[in-house]
């Protein structure tokens, strides 16, 4: 009984286990035939060619993170300020991060951090502390910028934290106060402005109309020691100026 057969079944089956390969769903293949690029497989099964298909990279597909920071990093109002961000970056084009860069996820960081840093420096403090949407946006775009050659793509960039000195924190804490006590005593003025301008139109009313005045005059007076149970003396002139006004009343009084 011949061997040979057998063995060349087992090498050929050994060769063909070799060279089948899986790939995850999220995963792609970078595969070099005799040293060149050939094919990018996945996912699910794919094969090689025994002895010229080498795979060079598996690259993973999913969305990935990276915190970055900035230290003592001044603004373009020299300002040192720290700041926290996270970007979400993603392989677009596996070709291009395997080929075109030797380690694509160190140069991903590496760039974030300058980019970082170059934001800071191009933005003002208070820009940093109330647009943060905005600062985001710039930060994201400066970094794609720098990785789209690599066939990586930043989703977004989200700045979680701006750290301000102490002193710059109590200042601007200050200047917010007295922003407020200046805004309260502008309301209080414009209300005042207004309070005059109506007394200053009932006094010309008042001033057209002096039976009207002496009428306020009472019920001011009512209302004033209603509650006491007081006995409320009407000067002479006051009292002979309604003695005339209730005459005039009854003149004007129709006949029953």
């Amino acid at each position: 009984m011949s061997y040979i057969p057998i063995a060349v079944g087992v090498v050929v089956l050994i060769i063909l286990l070799r060279s089948l390969r899986i790939a995850n769903e999220w995963s792609r293949a970078v595969v070099l035939r005799l040293g060149r690029f050939h094919a990018i497989k996945g996912p699910g099964v794919y094969l090689l060619f025994p002895l010229a298909d080498i795979v060079t990279m598996v690259i993973d597909l999913r969305i990935q993170t990276i915190s970055i920071t900035a230290e003592q990093a001044l603004t373009r109002d020299t300002v040192a300020v720290g700041v926290d961000a996270i970007v979400f970056w993603q392989v677009a084009d596996p070709r291009a991060a395997a080929i075109n860069i030797a380690n694509y996820r160190e140069a991903i960081e590496r760039v974030s951090q300058t980019s970082l840093r170059e934001t800071i420096g191009a933005s003002d403090l208070s820009r940093l502390l109330s647009d943060r949407r905005a600062a985001d946006e710039q930060l994201r775009q400066t970094i794609a910028e720098k990785t789209a050659s690599w066939g990586v793509s930043v989703r977004s960039v989200e700045i979680r934290d701006v750290a301000i000195p102490a002193a710059l924190q109590d200042a601007m804490s200050r200047q917010a106060q007295a922003e407020r006590e200046k805004h309260a005593r502008v309301t209080l003025a414009s209300a005042e402005q207004d309070i005059a301008r109506q007394v200053l139109e009932a006094a010309a009313l008042y001033q057209e109309n002096p039976v009207a005045l002496q009428l306020r005059q009472m019920n001011l007076l009512y209302e004033m020691n209603k509650d006491r149970g007081a006995t409320i003396l009407i000067p002479t002139e006051m009292a002979a100026s309604l003695s005339g006004l209730a005459q005039v009343l009854g003149r004007t009084k129709p006949a029953a």
